[in-house]
């Protein structure tokens, strides 16, 4: 009987325990790093994150020129290769960089959300019949400097055929192994993609479209919300997922803190501790909003900045019982008042025309008020 009954349970073991056990995320090995670099002070966002077992991920690369920035960061925190770079949506401010990132250290795999703006060629010239005169050649036109989204995505694009990286697109649900026991997984964005006649509350349709991912590290966890809007989020709530998919210790609050995201039912959803805005001193779009900042405030979140107190660098080994589970710190203190929102100058939704951030400078200076004469 004894025999017969051991035998049982070792077939139930192989056939339902080894598998769940083989389920269960390893414990925590380490110290798991998240670098929220400061590419300001225009705007972008770009994240460098180093998990315990050696693995590295950079979403988002800033804007143009702030490749430096970014590669001087990998190489301040020993990062020798990225095994995976993630462009969350082709908006010049998170991949204006990307060409210079990957033109300067290696990287594995580029993940995007698999829209493709590429330049499309110029049209064949007609056939010419017999006896047509042909017409005079015209003087190509002096490129513009000002980078727009399709050469900034052409940049990227020419990019990852140059350094061979491998190109995937993302895929809701996909989780990456990051070994130490982190796993990064995508959210978002599901199809059919948010178009531009669906942002007319608000918000625009590329941002919407944007890859949100969630960072898992034993009792730790973190969203990464890309340029995100609240059509994003309530896509994100309604889908037929985890319960606590969304809950999460700290959030990268999406758009910049624009008007448009960060809805108070999500707040609720996520019950964040922590959130970190990353945006510019010089954003003409009022990043952060003061009603998003108020939200923050309400929920009793933690606010950090880009803006006012430089790169913000999260590290947690995991463990909820330890005596630091996890830790957020500035580059610098500011004096300023991180509750306090920027006015803003222009409006960075699709219904007012809006097609990408392309501000390339300081704003305008205020306007001095007239004394009166006596």
């Amino acid at each position: 009987m004894l025999v017969i009954f051991l035998g049982a349970a070792g077939g139930a073991f192989y056939k339902w325990g080894l598998p769940w056990l083989r389920s269960r995320p390893p414990k925590p090995t380490g110290e798991l790093q998240v670098h929220v670099l400061d590419v300001g002070p225009i705007e972008g966002d770009s994240i460098i994150i180093i998990s315990p077992g050696g693995k590295s991920v950079l979403i988002d690369a800033g804007d143009a020129g702030k490749g430096k920035v970014i590669l001087d960061a990998l190489k301040r925190y020993k990062v020798e290769k990225l095994d995976y770079f993630i462009a969350t949506h082709p908006h010049p401010d998170h991949i204006g960089g990307a060409d210079e990132v990957m033109n300067g250290i290696k990287v594995a795999t580029v993940i995007d959300n698999g829209v493709d703006l590429s330049t499309p060629p110029p049209p064949a010239p007609p056939t010419k019949g017999k006896g047509a005169k042909a017409k005079p050649t015209p003087t190509p036109a002096k490129k513009s400097r000002t980078k727009t989204v399709t050469n900034f995505f052409d940049e990227y694009k020419q990019a990852i055929e140059k350094v061979s990286a491998e190109h995937e697109k993302a895929e809701p649900g996909k989780k990456y192994d990051l070994g130490g026991g982190a796993f990064l997984t995508v959210l978002a964005p599901t199809e059919p993609f948010f178009t531009r006649d669906q942002m007319k509350a608000g918000g625009n349709d590329t941002n919407a479209n944007s890859i949100v991912l969630r960072l898992d590290y034993g009792d730790f966890s973190m969203l990464f919300m890309g340029d995100a809007e609240s059509q994003t989020e309530d896509r994100l709530m309604g889908k037929d997922i985890e319960l606590n998919s969304l809950k999460a210790k700290v959030i990268k609050i999406g758009h910049h803190g624009s008007k448009y995201a960060t809805s108070e039912h999500f707040l609720k959803r996520v019950q964040p501790e922590a959130a970190i805005i990353s945006d510019g001193a010089w954003n003409r779009y009022g990043h952060p909003a003061q009603s998003v900042l108020d939200r923050l405030k309400a929920a009793n979140v933690k606010v950090y900045r880009t803006d006012l107190q430089g790169e913000i660098t999260i590290t947690t080994k995991g463990k909820a019982d330890a005596a630091r589970f996890y830790e957020i710190k500035p580059a610098k203190e500011t004096t300023e008042d991180v509750w306090a929102g920027r006015e803003g100058q222009k409006d960075d939704a699709s219904r007012s025309g809006f097609i990408a951030y392309g501000d390339f400078g300081p704003p305008p200076k205020p306007r001095a008020e007239k004394t009166k004469k006596k």
